[in-house]
């Protein structure tokens, strides 16, 4: 049988610096800003000696079966999402070849091509056809992505009226309901709270089971083991794995099984929202990467805001012996909105942890700042990696069964005989 994806030696390379490499993509607006400092652009490659090459892939090479389910790891940067624009072909490879067997589908943002001022039905139509999609099938499906975007009786209200929720569970199930041999999909699983979420899931397993081909790139760890038997591993631009998705998963989290208890980044001016730093702080306040279980801690976060905009803060601890989500909160979580409205400044941030919650073991930090229809401000992954240790614990953790274990209020009281 013939794979459905045949990967040889693929390699995409980028020209840093280089104004012709932008030229083709380049707005009217760029186009005058190009030309007001293009002096300045030509002394700097002369001081600089150039553009530089920079290799988002190289070398990549792997077969993927009809009908299977593959999860791409990889921290940000690594090059995941850059093969999946090759796989949909919005971008060229610079070296090698790519084979597919079908017709493709991408789901790389949810929502691109929604236009604020058309109402949701005539959304759908625009972003089928912008995704592939006939009229005819769109026709045909309609029922079931109105169906299973929950919006029923706000159909004709333009989307710009929705609120986030809303919006971004219309632009998954218009996408939801392509209907190609290979679908390739780009993190789009951190949409809408956990009911839609669970749906999502639901529905990108139904594309395995109907025998398409789904590449997933996901920092849902728990997820990717539920839907995909294997899995890529991309560090750096390279593939350094390609095995069951458990071994991956492991691989991955092991790269930062050190313990780390602060993270911290240079400012970038052009980032409108970017975490500068992370902290684990034990109990007595000192920052430390080990706790006991029986000991609150508390994380903090620096954030730095250049333009006024909307975003939830939150993060997400996983265990790391499967890649698990233990939990996850956010800064809006007392709030009666989910995201807040932030003006340009410094921010600091604390997020205190009870005592009496995790088992002992290793946990890593995911943290992020998304906006409202589903797109990340900012993403730090695996930032801290911290120990819960078992010394002195009141009762023996190590014997209690889940992903927490909470010590929980009990009364007692006779019945009578």
């Amino acid at each position: 049988m013939s794979p459905a994806i045949r990967i040889t030696g693929l390699g995409k390379r980028y020209r840093v610096g280089s104004a012709e490499q932008s030229a083709q993509y380049r707005t009217l607006r760029d186009s005058l800003s190009h030309a007001a400092i293009a002096a300045w652009r030509r002394l700097r490659a002369r001081t600089n000696g150039g553009a530089e090459d920079f290799w988002a892939l190289r070398d990549i090479s792997f077969d993927i079966k009809p009908g299977e389910v593959v999860g791409i790891v990889g921290r940000n940067g690594a090059g995941k999402s850059t093969l999946l624009k090759l796989l949909s072909r919005i971008t060229k490879p610079t070296t090698g070849e790519i084979e597919i067997n079908g017709r493709v589908g991408s789901l790389l943002e949810v929502g691109a091509g929604f236009h604020p001022e058309l109402t949701g039905r005539e959304n759908i139509y625009m972003n089928g056809s912008i995704l592939g999609m006939s009229r005819r099938d769109i026709q045909r499906r309609f029922d079931e992505i109105v169906e299973f975007a929950e919006i029923g009786k706000f159909l004709d209200t333009p989307v710009k009226r929705y609120s986030s929720g809303m919006y971004v569970r219309l632009a998954f199930a218009v996408a939801a309901h392509l209907e190609p041999d290979v679908l390739v999909v780009d993190e789009v699983l951190a949409v809408g709270d956990a009911r839609f979420q669970e749906k999502c899931l639901a529905r990108i397993g139904q594309f395995g089971t109907d025998g398409r081909t789904v590449l997933l790139v996901s920092h849902n760890m728990h997820a990717l083991s539920r839907l995909a038997r294997r899995a890529a591993l991309i560090e750096r631009g390279e593939l350094t794995c390609f095995a069951p998705t458990q071994e991956v998963i492991s691989r991955y989290l092991g790269a930062a099984a050190d313990s780390q208890h602060e993270w911290q980044t240079a400012e970038d001016s052009h980032r409108a929202l970017q975490f500068t730093s992370i902290r684990f702080i034990s109990c007595d306040d000192r920052t430390a990467a080990l706790t006991s279980a029986d000991s609150s801690f508390d994380i903090v976060f620096a954030f730095t805001v250049r333009t006024v905009l909307d975003a939830q803060i939150s993060y997400r601890l996983n265990n790391n012996s499967d890649g698990a989500t233990i939990f996850t909160s956010a800064l809006s979580d007392r709030q009666e909105t989910t995201f807040m409205r932030f003006r340009p400044g410094k921010y600091h941030a604390r997020c205190h942890v009870p005592e009496h919650l995790l088992r002992p073991g290793r946990y890593h930090l995911f943290v992020s700042a998304n906006n409202p229809n589903g797109r990340q401000h900012d993403l730090v992954e695996q930032c801290l990696s911290f120990e819960v240790t078992s010394i002195g614990s009141l009762v023996n953790l190590d014997r209690r069964y889940g992903y927490v274990a909470p010590l929980l209020d009990w009364t007692l009281s006779s019945a009578g005989n």
